[in-house]
């Protein structure tokens, strides 16, 4: 197994890795290791970067398994590859499968990663604002409990993910919170804009974590907007006006 990607203590143990877009073949604005296959990027580079991070958790290609994102809180569980026509709609997956790996994208979202290692049974989520909010941690969790997991010995993983300095919101996205529940106002703070706000997307996700109950969780605090050389950046590409990114790959695997 390769030294590829940013690990968590949280998950010691277990094999996972947070991407960097550093170690790929892509070049230009995915330069390098971009691993979205809803980018422009050359398909061949994808696969590739694909095929590298498969290696780095010890699983086959075919098995490395990442869905067609939706921002939703839908989680399902999987046990065998899928077509790559056929790749399921949702933002979450769980499996308790030897052989599988999973994996979920993001270039600002937050990216998620569990694992139950007593029980044998591992999740990864995508989280932006919209999954956080409607309850995608909370399927993932939900969904691993479903496949023999105890909440008390799931530990989970924040990757990179923009951090609050670098999110500014409008009025309407702070209400949507706010009207949600009038406690999570304290997930905004003042922006010099008038009308805008600071929004603390790893603190909101940190919160919904512990509502799971789940035994332990780590956030590594790394900043996707403000670093550059390491991590792709929707919000930072939208501010160039670039015209397309890429995307970091968050995975986890149950070798054989």
């Amino acid at each position: 197994m390769s030294d590829l990607g940013l690990k968590a203590p949280a998950l010691d143990g277990v094999a996972h890795a947070f991407f960097t877009r550093q170690g790929g073949v892509s070049t230009g604005v995915y330069a390098s290791l971009n691993g979205g296959v809803g980018s422009h990027d050359d398909p061949h580079a994808v696969a590739e970067n694909r095929r590298r991070m498969a290696e780095a958790l010890g699983v086959a290609p075919t098995h490395f398994l990442v869905p067609f994102q939706i921002h939703s809180a839908e989680a399902i569980a999987v046990s065998a590859p899928w077509a790559a026509d056929a790749r399921p709609r949702c933002d979450g997956l769980v499996t308790a499968t030897p052989g599988v790996g999973l994996g979920v994208t993001g270039a600002d979202c937050g990216v998620l990663l569990f694992a139950d290692s007593k029980a044998g049974v591992i999740g990864a989520c995508h989280s932006g604002w919209k999954g956080a909010l409607t309850g995608i941690i909370e399927a993932t969790v939900a969904a691993m409990t479903e496949l023999g997991a105890s909440r008390q010995n799931i530990r989970a993983a924040l990757g990179p993910t923009i951090a609050q300095k670098s999110y500014e919101v409008g009025p309407e996205f702070l209400a949507l919170f706010v009207t949600a529940d009038e406690a999570n106002r304290r997930f905004f703070a003042p922006s010099p804009r008038g009308g805008h706000a600071f929004f603390n997307l790893p603190g909101f996700i940190a919160q919904r974590i512990a509502e799971t109950q789940i035994g332990a969780f780590e956030d590594l605090a790394l900043d996707t907007y403000a670093d550059e050389a390491r991590f792709f950046s929707y919000r930072r590409t939208t501010h160039r006006k670039e015209p397309d990114y890429g995307r970091l790959v968050a995975g986890i695997a149950l070798p054989l």
